[in-house]
């Protein structure tokens, strides 16, 4: 029997925080932000375009974009053609989750100054 590829990784937080951890551990992934944002630019995008973009190893991206479809966050469509094509789109979910995103994005670029001095403070054992 073959390992399971989604793990759950939550399992030891209290019930009512599982939700929100879960979905942040998802965000946290290295790959996953970067290819909702060329998801987002794009609109649909051919998995040969996504890698490139992105410089990803074709392993991660089917890894990333398995797990953004299990979420239901990304769609993916097959054409009959030789070879087949296949094109990635986010879903409604998906769309929605962007908004966040860039509201958290900017909150990473109106505090990134003050947050690059805590940490030379701190590194310099000021604090």
């Amino acid at each position: 029997m073959s390992k399971p590829i989604f793990k759950r990784n939550s399992d030891h937080l209290p019930d009512d925080c599982r939700p929100g951890f879960d979905m942040l551990y998802v965000l946290g992934d290295k790959w996953t932000v970067p290819v909702l944002g060329a998801l987002r630019r794009d609109g649909r995008a051919r998995f040969s375009d996504i890698e490139k973009a992105l410089s990803i190893s074709q392993r991660m991206l089917t890894l990333t974009l398995k797990t953004l479809e299990r979420d239901g966050l990304v769609r993916r469509e097959v054409f009959a053609s030789v070879p087949p094509r296949v094109e990635y789109e986010l879903t409604e979910r998906g769309r929605s989750l962007m908004n966040s995103l860039h509201e958290l994005t900017g909150w990473g670029f109106a505090n990134h100054e003050g947050v690059e001095e805590s940490r030379r403070r701190f590194d310099a054992g000021s604090v």
